[in-house]
């Protein structure tokens, strides 16, 4: 259940973030074949003011030239979009989370399951938000839910044994 609202609350944010990365792939592809092919459309030969051993130089390392700069550049647009897609993800994550999906959970999830969702929502004054049920899954698959009964069982044992003594 809550993998299901999870996927309904995050799936606009997993979609334009997709787009996002297979558009700015295709325009990054032609643009550095259109690169490539400007680089390596380059003649030296013409160039007489630097000698012929320069030009057989520039020659000989404008291919590599050129795909160094495609490279550097390939590495700032990842970096671009990768920071776009992380900007879009976390304002999906601040979404607040609608009254029919909270109600769906509540009616829904196991006592375990909702005592992890109310772990991992915190501060309570706050509203639920897409972050906090992402947490809740993230902590449900990790186990957590094992550990708050392990915790809970260990409290009332001291407070057991701070009454006896």
């Amino acid at each position: 259940m809550l993998r299901r609202i999870l996927l309904k609350l995050t799936a606009t944010a997993k979609i334009v973030s997709a787009t996002l990365i297979v558009l700015v792939a295709l325009v990054w592809y032609d643009l550095l074949n259109r690169l490539l092919a400007f680089g390596n459309g380059i003649d030296y030969a013409g160039n007489h003011v630097i000698g012929a051993q320069a030009t057989a130089l520039l020659q000989r390392y404008n291919p590599y030239f050129w795909g160094a700069l495609v490279i550097l550049c390939t590495i700032i647009v990842a970096w671009l979009v990768y920071q776009a897609v992380r900007s879009i993800l976390a304002r999906a994550r601040m979404k607040l989370v609608d009254e029919h999906s909270f109600q769906l959970l509540a009616d829904q999830l196991s006592a375990p399951a909702l005592d992890v969702l109310l772990w991992a929502w915190q501060p309570h004054d706050e509203p639920l938000r897409v972050g906090d049920l992402q947490l809740a899954h993230q902590e449900l698959s990790a186990g957590r839910s094992g550990r708050l009964q392990q915790a809970a069982r260990q409290l009332a044992v001291l407070e057991n044994a701070r009454q006896r003594g």
